[in-house]
């Protein structure tokens, strides 16, 4: 079955990556009147404004649902604001444990399995790829990145595993190559997440790479499309480091990720397939198209319940509020989630800060002016990513906080829920400001 994969899009992720709207709000939310009270309820009613934008939403029906999860800490549960239901034509709400397709929110699960692996003295930083993968030792960059497949000079520096992390390996993407190489991408099946099962136009269909490893050996046979350590790059980077991971841990990466982060956080619901038994908690994806919401990819015929061919660390897993929050209050603990000891806290502490090669120049792309870590951004103290259908995620070491945006929605750009969150927010901490001063 060919897959309808969301990198084929020509959609612009820069309104996904502008300025990372769910990391700025950290530092406003210091004064959160729900306090750090260890159970998860829903506050919505101290922020009215808040509540107010996911309501109109949802209410609209421009939306199924807007759910936003707030932790502190290592507090057992995040509390929510907002809700809706699993699908526009059904009833069910959204909770905690409603499942998403949470795109490149897998990225910095990734990288923070690649950050095991160096603490494990499997793997380094600064380590050439072509060690562990010698495919990749002789590898050509375009002169032009739009140009000749044929016309390519060597590269100046080998890639490297920090490069991989940080998108400045000079890889393509399905949503960033054009010409010959976007060609050479989708002929040879080079794909990251999965959209739907049903035909979208304008969107070609990708029949992927029967494997991972044969994935990884198609595209060390492909052109980079810059020179190494000298570009940011949105790619395919975070996908190769999946088959990295198998390398050098010799499991394979669903397993690794399973046994290494899912088990130990508590993280039961985080699958690249979604089990028949678990259907009834997937929420339906929608397409925005002139303003209404389509199904693109509805719960019950989801493609997300066939099992990929390519498991991919860029943007394959279905997880929830719940196990995502696990992770990312993990991350708050520099690996230790309670009591338990999930990765060394070197390995965090070294993963969500800033990984971008010295030599990089990121004038003019999405991480002009900001830093990037083990799969997700890096800003003042804040690390997170988000994803394709709305997502979006970040902790906040300096206030202790752990972050999510919750929603299922293409292209993320077709509303401007992110700027409007952000104003909501500073609407009620105002509100909250004046009350505490009177």
């Amino acid at each position: 079955m060919a897959y309808r994969n969301f990198e084929t899009t020509e959609l612009s992720r820069r309104t996904l990556f502008r300025g990372g709207s769910l990391l700025a709000a950290g530092a406003a939310i210091s004064t959160l009147p729900f306090g750090r009270a260890a159970f998860a309820h829903d506050v919505s009613q101290a922020w009215p404004n808040v509540a107010a934008l996911a309501d109109k939403y949802v209410s609209s029906r421009k939306l199924a649902n807007l759910f936003l999860t707030f932790g502190w800490g290592q507090n057992d549960h995040a509390h929510t604001v907002g809700g809706g239901t699993l699908s526009l034509s059904g009833s069910t709400p959204v909770d905690e444990s409603s499942l998403y397709r949470i795109y490149s929110m897998t990225k910095p699960v990734t990288g923070m399995a690649i950050m095991m692996l160096v603490d494990d003295g499997l793997l380094s930083l600064d380590q050439p790829l072509h060690d562990l993968m010698p495919q990749f030792r002789d590898m050509q960059v375009l002169v032009d990145p739009e140009g000749s497949l044929d016309d390519t000079v060597p590269t100046n520096t080998p890639i490297t595993i920090r490069q991989l992390l940080t998108h400045t390996a000079g890889l393509g993407y399905l949503i960033t190559s054009k010409g010959p190489l976007l060609d050479a991408y989708r002929s040879n099946g080079l794909v990251g997440g999965r959209v739907s099962r049903i035909p979208i136009p304008g969107i070609p269909s990708v029949t992927p790479a029967p494997n991972l490893e044969v994935w990884a050996d198609r595209l060390a046979t492909l052109p980079l499309m810059y020179q190494p350590a000298t570009k940011w790059s949105y790619s395919c980077s975070i996908d190769l480091l999946g088959r990295v991971i198998e390398v050098a841990s010799g499991k394979d990466f669903e397993t690794f990720l399973k046994e290494r982060i899912f088990e130990p956080c508590g993280m039961a619901s985080t699958w690249m397939t979604v089990p028949e038994s678990e259907v009834p908690r997937l929420t339906d994806n929608y397409g925005i198209l002139a303003g209404m919401p389509l199904p693109v990819d509805p719960a019950a015929v989801s493609i997300y319940t066939d099992a990929p061919k390519i498991p991919s660390g860029g943007g394959g897993l279905v997880s929830t509020p719940k196990d995502y929050d696990r992770f990312l209050r993990m991350l708050l603990g520099y690996g230790k989630l309670g009591k338990e000891r999930v990765m060394g806290e070197n390995a965090v502490r070294v993963g969500v800060s800033d990984l971008l090669p010295a030599t990089v120049d990121t004038s003019g792309s999405w991480m002009a002016g900001q830093g990037h870590g083990a799969g997700g951004r890096s800003v003042n103290g804040t690390f997170g990513w988000g994803g394709a259908a709305g997502t979006l995620s970040a902790v906040d070491f300096n206030l202790g906080l752990r972050s999510a945006l919750w929603t299922q929605y293409m292209p993320t750009e077709a509303y401007p829920i992110r700027d409007e969150f952000m104003a909501a927010l500073e609407k009620d901490l105002t509100a909250m400001r004046a009350a505490k001063a009177a």
